[in-house]
């Protein structure tokens, strides 16, 4: 009888705490979004503004089209660091986020990287790759525009179909 008055109050607490879990969960999708969203736009920035460099990094690295790839990555980050900030299109924008940083895994990190775990998590694309994965999976939390449009979307859809 008391393991069950136990368990019976243990669920209650944890069904009270229940809405501070929600809002701590989009604080930190929220502190993600703007920390590495706006480190997103300015390592974009930074190859955009000095393409010669980066495409001659890509050179170096082998990577095939380095201009336009310099270009290519340069733009997925300015662009989709921008995205994550707004919190739209957060899933969508992780995508070629990720992309691009399992393909600096493979190129630019690739001597360090795949030596060890502690080589693994040392290098820059580390953070950057953990942060996007979180994003995908958990979307951009409650404070965020992609949340705004869902909301306004269904008051407008719900509206309509009652005249």
């Amino acid at each position: 009888m008391k393991n069950l008055c136990l368990i019976t109050c243990t669920h209650r607490a944890v069904q009270k705490l229940s809405p501070l879990a929600t809002i701590g969960q989009s604080a930190l999708l929220l502190a993600l979004r703007l920390l590495y969203g706006g480190q997103y736009i300015q390592t974009g920035h930074g190859k955009l503004v000095n393409l010669d460099r980066t495409t001659q990094f890509f050179t170096d690295l082998h990577i095939p089209a380095p201009g336009f790839h310099a270009v290519l990555v340069g733009s997925t980050e300015f662009f989709g660091g921008i995205l994550l900030v707004l919190g739209l299109g957060t899933r969508f924008a992780t995508v070629p986020l990720t992309i691009s940083m399992i393909v600096a895994y493979l190129t630019a990190e690739r001597a360090e990287a795949f030596k060890s775990l502690d080589g693994f998590t040392s290098v820059a694309p580390y953070q950057f790759l953990l942060a996007c994965l979180i994003l995908m999976a958990f979307g951009p939390g409650k404070i965020a525009l992609d949340n705004l449009i869902s909301r306004w979307l269904k008051k407008r859809l719900a509206s309509q179909s009652v005249r």
